[in-house]
């Protein structure tokens, strides 16, 4: 498969799970976070067996609902 192909795949790809994602009511949100944190995002998510993803989305639910310790 050359370049020129596997990066037309990509964007299929990225367009196809940009669908999924809306019929799910999923949004992408891009945010930039220093490296020690992304590093205990993932030591956490980890732990949790979680994706970091997963672990953030958690940690804003449980910000925005009070339900913080």
């Amino acid at each position: 498969m050359s370049s020129i192909e596997l990066q037309q795949l990509m964007v299929i790809n990225k367009r196809n799970q940009l669908k999924r994602d809306k019929s799910s009511g999923l949004k992408r949100v891009e945010l930039k976070l220093h490296t020690d944190l992304v590093e205990r995002l993932e030591i956490e998510a980890a732990e949790e067996g979680l994706t970091r993803g997963q672990l953030i989305e958690r940690i804003l639910n449980h910000y925005i609902n009070g339900d913080i310790e």
